[in-house]
């Protein structure tokens, strides 16, 4: 009797030892934070979930998943990324440049994967594009400004002044108000500024430009994207062309965008957080770009904002909303 349990027993055991190397490992979880809920940034937590469920990333599993929003507030950020840090999770997404900055203050050793930041090196999060030899990587959502000019030339041909609603607490977008600056008088142009602090604060922005400016240009400042309507009821009030940098704007009531797809960027960026997952050191992976652009155009906006697109554009673009 005694063999007889004996061989059980190392049966057992070797059975359980090949249920174990043949069963898949994965982390224990993931945490995202986005700085605030609004399209382009609910695209990318949604890309980086699908990739993550596409590879076998599922509960079911044991992987944990979670996600916290700060509602546009860069203390609550602060908040979150603690409280992540203190749950030790294998990876840490931050979505847009607040959360980011508020994750890396937060932990040096945790992996962290940014996303939809403009530009990285000017928000301190990477030393540059190349592997950073930090706890660090991402994907950037940077555009080439020229071409965002040349846009607003397409769509406005006469613009002489454009007007730029922004927070000047936001990195990303100074880095944007500063470039412009320097390029619009190259085009025989020039930057009208007006802040907006607070979400709130987007409209009375928006109204201080009428009578100023030719055309309102924005950049993918979280503030502004949140309360657009607000700025889409100033241009179609006032007929003023609304040009964005991110095509969700577009339906909402922006004549036109060229810009990264956020549902691409957050799959792109779900890629990384796998390689991390898969034993990859986030130090050694070089920060990314979006792979490919997009022109969004909106007939219905580009009308109540006093415009008409011209057939050479229509014809190049992605999406055309009549």
């Amino acid at each position: 009797m005694k063999l007889k349990n004996v061989a059980r027993h190392v049966f057992g055991c070797a059975a359980l030892t090949g249920l174990l190397a043949s069963a898949p490992v994965y982390a224990q979880s993931v945490a995202v934070t986005s700085i605030v809920e609004h399209p382009a940034l609910d695209a990318i937590k949604d890309g980086v979930q699908k990739t993550l469920e596409d590879k076998g990333y599922t509960d079911k599993d044991g992987f944990k998943w979670q996600f916290q929003t700060a509602q546009g507030n860069t203390a609550i950020a602060t908040q979150i990324a603690r409280k992540y840090v203190g749950d030790e999770p294998d990876v840490i997404v931050a979505i847009a440049t607040p959360a980011a900055q508020a994750v890396v203050s937060a932990t040096k050793s945790i992996p962290v994967v940014y996303s939809a930041v403009t530009d990285p090196v000017a928000a301190q999060l990477v030393p540059s594009m190349d592997p950073s030899g930090t706890n660090v990587t991402g994907v950037s959502d940077a555009l080439e400004l020229d071409k965002q000019i040349e846009l607003i030339q397409q769509v406005v041909p006469d613009a002489k002044r454009v007007g730029m609603v922004y927070n000047p607490g936001e990195a990303n977008s100074v880095v944007v108000v500063e470039r412009l600056r320097e390029l619009l008088p190259d085009h025989d142009m020039s930057l009208v500024e007006a802040t907006a602090a607070r979400t709130v604060d987007v409209g009375a922005a928006a109204r201080s430009l009428v009578g100023k400016v030719d055309v309102i240009y924005t950049n993918t400042d979280n503030n502004v994207v949140s309360a657009y309507e607000s700025l889409v009821k100033v241009g179609n009030d006032a007929q003023i062309p609304l040009i964005a940098s991110d095509t969700d704007s577009v339906p909402r009531g922006a004549i036109a965008a060229l810009s990264v797809n956020y549902g691409d960027l957050g799959l792109q960026t779900g890629e990384m957080v796998v390689r991390i997952l898969e034993g990859e050191d986030p130090g050694e992976i070089a920060s990314e770009t979006g792979e490919a652009v997009e022109l969004h155009l909106n007939q219905s906006a580009a009308a109540k904002q006093g415009v008409t697109l011209s057939d050479e554009l229509v014809d190049t673009a992605t999406d055309v909303i009549e």
